[in-house]
């Protein structure tokens, strides 16, 4: 392909479309062919041309291979051209970097990658890649997504699958009717002319309305071991004969300790939790990238020799030590992340970047993040709450939905006694306690120096200037899962002097100040995928000489987001008290209902930073 006989048109209209204000890359070809060739092999053929326009796009190269023992690059190369289609440099395979794939976090990891190791010293450039890899499993069939993430624009992108098997292909095609892409061949399709796309703020996620194909083989290859891959039964299944059985074989001197430990308690889940304590005492995380594709843990008896194992090791050994005790659990693949992935319930295929363990606990399931040393029993908050796992059993795959934590468990209570003297100043005794998924005791606060604890706290009110933290105390009972937090803290100068007057905010400990950005026209619906409840309450304390002149009046919003109150009322004596309660709801709602979010989110505040007004004698 000559490049820019294909791609050389700056002048185009679409190709300024399509930059506009959202673009820092536009891939202006990028063609992929897979050659299954048997249920066990597959080359994969790549030609990729992108224009890079800024820095924040030069990750959108993607000119890089992984490759292991299973992995074979047979062909690499690529060439960078300036704005004005004149080469830079030709790249081959042996000017590719070499590097293992290192995470970071991985004490075994069995992958490398050749990437092109390319510093731009002008934008825009451009990169043209030639790829080649044959691989010797076909458990891991590459999808397509022909817009590839935001701020990218797409010139022409084209996928065909040369089924060369009598295996069957399952085929699940998502979202392209809504980007006119065409479907040419039973495995062939092509996309032209997509315009990047800006994200906006409490937008879904991008996988959820970006067009894709994904494909899976009805039988496959995991690095030497067959798999069936009918539906999550069958998939449930392989898993479970394959990769699991054979795995929990533990020391009997580990059973024994274990029974002991255990021999008190009176049901499964008070079990349970001395497991995983025990477990959470004698193990840490580190992630092993090796074995069956990834997927196969490690031995349960190794995990307990070494004292760490990755999150499918870390989950396989829980089991077998709950299979000592006689508690019944279930080993479970799932998207870990912040961000809420589920599986994707009509399509079974290789899914999922984390693994953790299920316990039944009637009609419900109590989950266990097994790589963590500090998260409270049955705690998932904020990282594999609210979506859809694959929980294996020896009847195979079961789809099962993980733990939704309630708007109005989601708290962050606070109150607070303030001294405000005559100057402005304050002293006061904060205490905060979280719950829900707001509780605050896995965030490793209790770990960090005081010099960093102090930092954070200094951050989180940022609105009191000279803020002084002179003291921190925590308090993590994780039997309830509620974190406390009592921190005692001082100012010289909070509330405005004016004359003989003072102006005092005073909401001082969880005043919003981030208001959603305006969108002239939204094009994405509003998604808030977890609700909270903040309560607040301080009592102030005024300093003998200072007297109100005027109080905020009341304040009551309801909204379908949720809701908003805040009062202030003289108890006398120089005494003040402050209340404010803000509940925020869980949901998804059409793009045309954001500009009354923001309009509210606006309301909180400027109702945060309103003033009341004290005299001084």
């Amino acid at each position: 392909m000559n490049v820019f006989a294909q791609t050389n048109f700056s002048s185009n209209i679409l190709e300024k479309a399509t930059i506009g204000k959202n673009a820092n890359a536009l891939v202006k070809a990028n063609d992929v062919e897979i050659h299954i060739q048997a249920y066990n092999k597959m080359l994969v053929k790549s030609h990729r041309i992108v224009t890079i326009y800024n820095e924040t796009g030069d990750y959108k190269g993607q000119a890089y291979e992984y490759y292991d023992e299973t992995t074979k690059i047979k062909t690499l190369e690529a060439t960078v051209y300036n704005a004005a289609g004149e080469k830079i440099k030709r790249y081959k395979e042996k000017d590719f970097t070499d590097v293992a794939a290192a995470d970071g976090i991985s004490i075994y990891n069995d992958n490398r990658v050749k990437y092109l190791k390319y510093a731009a010293v002008e934008y825009p450039y451009t990169i043209d890649y030639i790829s080649e890899v044959e691989h010797k499993m076909t458990a891991f069939v590459p999808s397509w997504s022909p817009l590839e993430d935001h701020y990218t624009g797409v010139i022409e992108s084209s996928y065909q699958i040369f089924n060369e098997t009598d295996v069957p292909l399952a085929i699940k095609e998502e979202h392209l009717e809504d980007y006119n892409i065409k479907k040419v061949g039973d495995y062939h399709y092509v996309a032209e002319n997509l315009l990047a796309i800006k994200p906006e703020t409490l937008s879904p996620d991008f996988y959820t309305y970006a067009p894709r194909v994904k494909v899976a083989m009805q039988t496959f290859d995991m690095k030497g071991v067959k798999g069936v891959n009918t539906n999550w039964t069958d998939f449930g299944k392989w898993m479970y004969n394959t990769l699991l059985v054979d795995t929990r074989t533990l020391p009997e001197s580990v059973k024994t300790e274990i029974l002991g430990l255990t021999k008190e308690a009176p049901t499964n889940i008070e079990k349970a939790k001395i497991v995983y304590q025990y477990l959470q005492q004698n193990t840490r995380y580190i992630s092993v990238q090796v074995g069956i594709g990834g997927w196969k843990p490690m031995l349960a008896e190794d995990v307990d020799r070494l004292s760490y194992g990755d999150c499918k090791g870390l989950s396989n050994y829980t089991k077998a030590l709950l299979d000592v005790v006689g508690v019944p659990s279930y080993y479970a693949v799932i998207y870990g992340g912040k961000n809420i992935r589920s599986f994707d319930r009509d399509f079974s295929a290789t899914e999922g970047n984390h693994a953790v363990l299920t316990i039944p606990n009637g009609d419900d399931y109590i989950w266990l993040e097994c790589t963590s040393q500090d998260t409270p029993f049955g705690y998932i908050a904020n990282f594999t709450d609210d979506r859809d796992a694959l929980i294996i059993t020896p009847e195979g795959g079961k789809i099962i939905h993980t733990t939704v934590y309630d708007t109005k468990a989601n708290v962050l209570a606070t109150t607070a006694d303030i001294n405000l003297n005559l100057e402005g100043g304050f002293t006061s005794q904060v205490e905060m306690k979280s719950y829900g998924s707001q509780y605050r005791g896995s965030d490793g606060l209790e770990e960090e120096t005081e010099k960093n604890q102090k930092l954070r706290f200094k951050n989180m009110w940022d609105n009191v200037n000279d803020l002084v933290v002179e003291s921190i105390q925590f308090t993590n009972n994780k039997n309830e899962v509620v974190f406390t937090e009592n921190v005692k803290v001082s100012a010289k100068s909070y509330a405005s002097k004016t004359g003989n007057r003072l102006l005092l905010v005073p909401d001082v400990f969880n005043k919003l100040s981030h208001i959603p950005p305006r969108y002239s026209k939204r094009t994405m619906s509003l998604e808030i995928d977890r609700g909270f409840l903040d309560q607040d309450e301080y009592v102030f304390h005024l300093e003998a000489g200072l007297d109100v002149e005027a109080l905020q009046s009341p304040v009551a919003i309801e909204t379908k987001f949720g809701s908003y109150a805040m009062s202030i009322e003289d108890l006398g004596d120089g005494k003040l008290r402050y209340k404010r309660k803000l509940q925020l709801e869980k949901g998804t709602y059409p793009k045309e209902d954001y500009k009354a979010y923001r309009a509210f989110w606006s309301s909180i505040s400027k109702h945060d930073n309103s003033k009341i007004v004290l005299l001084t004698k």
